[in-house]
């Protein structure tokens, strides 16, 4: 057994553990600069891929439909705004890239405390937080994020006043949208244990079904520019979220 001392030094080599990966990670990422930015950058292109898709998919139904090309310019206005912004950048991939350690650590620092059975639960919700996350993740940046810049770097009061993005204004709008999507994403587990604590039922879930379709749309204009073919393509899977986690309030009853 050991003492709250000990307990602390566990804790203070896990994390030394998760610094190492997360910095090997990072450093990697930084030393691919080319690879790296190529895939950052490309939600900015107006030949991205997800634009691709959408017209293959409207063709497909019979409706000839193209997006506009368009070009914004990325510029940095300070001296060390692209090495510190490459630095800064390669840190937050480094931690999303290794977030299946950091989830592995963390189970292992808890594990001594869970009964057999508890263990295998909660491998099974950190596989699904994971997974949900990611998809949350995914879904900002083949979806949310490029449709978001298209539409906020192209919009103009005037023609006479020129749009020109700052390096770092992209990448805190990427990275706080990717967070954003990827705790959203996580509605399902998040009622899941709401539901088991018993603050919440699938039957006042499915009561206020309309009123939270409502919220969700709310939700959805608040994080995306105020177009409507954003607003659907965001509400669906949050609204499509909402069900899932009546399902699963009502499995865990």
């Amino acid at each position: 057994m050991l003492t709250f001392g000990g307990h602390l030094e566990v804790f203070r080599r896990m994390l030394f553990r998760i610094i190492a990966v997360a910095s090997v990670i990072a450093m990697i990422v930084f030393c691919f600069k080319e690879t790296t930015w190529e895939v950052l950058l490309a939600p900015s292109e107006w030949d991205f891929c997800t634009y691709r898709w959408l017209e293959t998919a409207m063709q497909a139904i019979g409706v000839d439909f193209r997006f506009e090309e368009y070009h914004v310019n990325l510029i940095a206005t300070d001296l060390s705004s692209q090495f510190m912004t490459h630095i800064t950048t390669a840190v937050y991939l480094g931690l999303l890239g290794a977030s299946p350690y950091i989830l592995y650590e963390l189970f292992r620092f808890i594990s001594p405390a869970l009964y057999e059975n508890e263990r295998k639960y909660s491998v099974q919700v950190a596989g699904i937080i994971y997974v949900l996350f990611l998809l949350g993740v995914l879904m900002s940046y083949f979806v949310l994020f490029p449709i978001s810049f298209r539409f906020l770097g192209t919009y103009s009061v005037s023609a006479k006043v020129v749009s020109n993005i700052t390096l770092d204004s992209y990448v805190s709008t990427f990275v706080s949208l990717t967070l954003v999507m990827g705790i959203v994403f996580l509605l399902p587990v998040i009622a899941f244990f709401l539901g088991r604590m018993g603050i919440i039922s699938s039957e006042m879930l499915a009561k206020y079904r309309k009123h939270s379709f409502i919220v969700i749309m709310l939700v959805a204009a608040i994080i995306t520019p105020p177009d409507l073919m954003t607003l659907i393509l965001v509400t669906i899977p949050l609204y499509l979220l909402y069900e899932i986690s009546i399902r699963v309030v009502r499995w865990v009853e």
